[in-house]
This record gives C-alpha cells, structure tokens and sequence, in this order.
C-alpha cells in the first residue's frame, strides 16, 4: 500500500533500483538547481546595450565629420578614425551578443531536457511536483 499511484518502484521496489533513482534525481536537481542560460542572456542584454551606445557613437561621429549644418568644421585628419573605431567597436559587440544569445539556447535547451528527465524521476519516486 506504500507504493505511489503511478505505478514507480516506492517503498516495496527494489532497493537497488530505488537507490539508483534517488542518485539521478539528485544529481539532475544539482544541474538544474542553477539556470546558467540566465547568466548568458544577461551578459548578451549587456553587450546590446553597449552596442546601441556604440551606434550611436558612431553615428555621432560620421554626421560631425560628413554631417551638415551651420557650424560644421572641415575635418583635420583625411581618415575618419573615429567613426571606424567606433565602427569596429560596435560590430565587435554585435557578435558577442550574438553568440552569448546562441550559447544561452543552446543552454536552455540542455536544461529543458534536464528538467523533464528530473521530472520523470520524480514520478517514479513517486515525489510530488
């Protein structure tokens, strides 16, 4: 009578078997008891962040140099140095983000699997939700 509704191994099971149940169930619990993706996502919101104040930059940049208006000054240098510094800052940052956005999914999705096999554990455990 100890045995849960669902049919899992409970109390009467084997011993053997419930102890390796209980192993897996607390080893996926320590994986999924920290959401690393999170971590990712927000390092990818930061970068984009200083991204669009890169763009930003850059946009400044290119309209004091290239830009009109009634005090526009002619440029000292030939090159436009800042504006391909700022440039270049900006793409850097873009693709960053870009692959701390693509590392936290492909995060998510390990941690997704994880939590239904800890799921389906606890069912055989018979341990309530």
């Amino acid at each position: 009578m100890n045995a849960p509704a669902n049919g899992g191994p409970g109390p009467e099971g084997g011993a053997e078997e419930l102890a390796d149940l209980r192993a897996e169930h607390d080893r996926l619990a320590e994986r999924v008891a920290a959401r690393r993706s999170i971590d990712e996502v927000r390092k990818g919101s930061y970068l984009v962040f200083f991204g669009a104040v890169t763009t930003g930059l850059t946009v400044k940049f290119a309209w004091d140099r290239w830009g009109f208006g009634p005090r526009h000054v002619p440029p000292k240098l030939k090159f436009p140095v800042l504006v391909v510094l700022a440039l270049a800052a900006t793409l850097v940052l873009g693709t960053l983000a870009a692959v701390a956005f693509a590392r936290a999914r492909r995060l998510m999705r390990v941690e997704d699997r994880d939590f239904a096999q800890l799921k389906g554990v606890r069912e055989k455990l018979g341990i309530g939700t």
